[in-house]
């Protein structure tokens, strides 16, 4: 007797057993760990900085503690091989959960009773351990979430879940911080966002983990026949390490150069010239090398001049260490490749575009509102730390509905479209704003006053923050989509850190342009450069849609035997 197929969830009922799930609620305080310390490292620390007269020098150089997010993937394999000692217990992410965790708290804590008027110095190293165990936090979750994803509680809706979380983070972090710093100092508004902290130890202990895999059969397979013979193994593994040093190295040593600069130097360092000259080759050691080595190692798999005829004896010490460095390394990276196939082009290209336009302007933004469009402080703050928090959890949200109900593809593909789109507000209100003042009089929401400011600027980050909401919300998702859960924390760390690394290299573009041709022509540059992400979207999804035409679905054990039986009638 046949046993009926359990038909899953879809659509509303999906989401309605996704939001009963213990996963998501999880997930939701995960998304706000995440969120809390990016937010209170990279963007409000500035805030404490700039009150207590530190001058912007050392404030931009302060700012470079967020290359620690952007070069996260060099250590992420640590977090899936590394057994944490007195922690494995927990489990292979609940662990380092925990350790992250525990870290950001003695850091919020640490800057609570620092003055980084007297001692810079400490102020900066705790400031800088805070967000690399804020970033290695970031690989944790990331991994967590697609570890864990099922069909109660699928990786779009965790991920929709997740930028939920990372928003009201950023509301806390950043407008409830703000409103604090005006009634206590700011010492304690760090200890109090250190409390918020230790709260998400609760959700980590929590948390279900899953199964760790087992290295050691990863490893043995190396030297099985029909392996890579490991003399082209180790070449390869040179290659991506000599990359991968050399491009910590010098990125560290740019540093160390910064904040050895004194006042009087004739010739200080330029960030700006930095990224327009190393940024393109560290982005090609550290991402393009890589994969390209990874994918000759690949073909090589298939030639039986570069592999193993025969079982090779078992590794030596020396051997062994190489052998785990590469499967902590280059064999997550061979895998995507070989999964993918050149449809990893596509998708490199998908990834470095879908968000460029918000990464390389977002930097000009108070710059724009403040000193060109002249707006207030306190306009700012409201428009866009409160009221745009809950503009982009609307579009987070819309993004989980069309999840739910049209699937991934398509909500990736209208996140693409209204994230461009989304740059022609700003260069309507960078022009004066005449089409925007024509929909409000339009629509009668010019009740705030005569001249219309402020609906300006509510209506414009409106756009874009519901954009930006539903566009993260379907970049994420499509993020953890496609990466294995076998090596989540490297894939997903890898493929993410390319947003970060490709946002910071035209960051310097985008400056010189306003400079030399204004604001509203680099927001139309912007909305054009969007349609780029745009076409791989487009691309990705024939790719996508012609994979699963080609892709024989496994028979049911029932239905063969009924074919059989009707061949036989």
């Amino acid at each position: 007797m046949a046993t009926a197929a359990i038909e899953k969830p879809k659509g509303l009922q999906l989401l309605r057993a996704s939001m009963k799930n213990r996963k998501t609620a999880i997930m939701l305080i995960f998304g706000f760990g995440a969120g809390l310390p990016y937010t209170l490292l990279i963007g409000t620390l500035n805030a404490w900085l700039g009150e207590w007269e530190i001058d912007l020098a050392t404030i931009g150089v302060l700012s470079w503690i967020g290359l620690a997010y952007a070069f996260k993937f060099l250590w992420s394999p640590l977090v899936d091989r590394l057994r944490l000692p007195g922690l494995e217990r927990l489990g292979r992410r609940r662990s380092w959960l925990l350790l992250c965790q525990v870290l950001l708290v003695a850091t919020f804590f640490g800057l609570s009773v620092s003055d980084p008027r007297l001692a810079l110095g400490w102020f900066a190293l705790v400031a800088v351990i805070g967000a690399f165990a804020s970033s290695t936090q970031d690989v944790v979750i990331d991994a967590w979430r697609i570890d864990v994803a099922d069909d109660k509680a699928p990786v779009e809706i965790l991920s929709s879940i997740y930028q939920f979380g990372y928003r009201i983070a950023a509301l806390v972090g950043g407008a409830v911080a703000l409103i604090l710093s005006e009634r206590v100092s700011w010492p304690t508004v760090y200890a109090i966002m250190g409390v918020f902290m230790a709260l998400t130890i609760i959700a980590t202990l929590m948390a279900p983990d899953t199964p760790r895999t087992i290295a050691s059969k990863e490893e043995s397979a190396l030297r099985k026949a029909g392996a890579v013979d490991p003399k082209y193994r180790a070449i390869g593994l040179a290659i991506v390490g000599a990359g991968w040093a050399w491009a910590i190295l010098t990125v560290a040593l740019f540093m160390v150069r910064v904040l050895s600069t004194g006042p009087d130097d004739p010739d200080p360092p330029s960030v700006g010239d930095f990224t327009k000259t190393m940024g393109p080759l560290i982005v090609a050691a550290t991402v393009i090398l890589p994969a390209v080595v990874a994918a000759i190692l690949n073909w090589m798999r298939g030639k039986p001049d570069y592999t193993l005829a025969a079982d090779a004896p078992p590794a030596s010490s020396g051997a062994g260490a190489a052998d785990h460095a590469f499967s902590a390394l280059i064999l997550p990276l061979s895998e995507l490749v070989r999964r993918i196939g050149w449809g990893v082009i596509i998708v490199l290209g998908l990834i470095l575009t879908y968000r460029i336009t918000d990464n390389i302007w977002g930097s000009f933004a108070y710059p724009f509102y403040l000193t060109e469009l002249k707006y207030t402080g306190d306009e700012v703050a409201f428009a866009s730390k409160i009221f745009g928090v809950f503009m982009t959890m609307a579009g987070i949200a819309i993004g989980a509905f069309m999840f739910a109900t049209v699937g991934r593809m398509p909500t990736l593909l209208v996140g693409a479209i209204v994230a461009a789109a989304s740059n022609l507000l700003y260069a309507d209100l960078a022009a004066g704003a005449p089409y925007i003042d024509a929909f409000a009089r339009t629509f009668r929401l010019d009740a705030f006053g005569h001249d219309l400011r402020m609906v300006r600027l509510l209506i414009a980050i409106s756009g874009e923050n519901i954009a930006g909401g539903l566009a993260g919300a379907a970049f994420v998702a499509y993020l953890s989509s496609i990466t294995s859960r076998e090596f989540s924390a490297v894939q997903y760390a890898l493929l993410s850190s390319l947003t970060f690394l490709v946002g910071s290299l035209g960051r310097a573009a985008i400056g010189e342009a306003i400079d030399n041709v204004g604001y509203a022509p680099v927001f139309l540059w912007c909305a054009g450069i969007g349609l780029i992400g745009v076409f791989f979207v487009v691309l990705e999804w024939i790719r996508v849609a012609w994979k699963d035409r080609h892709t024989v679905a496994p028979v049911p054990a029932s239905d063969a035997a009924r074919a059989a039986e009707g061949d036989t009638a």
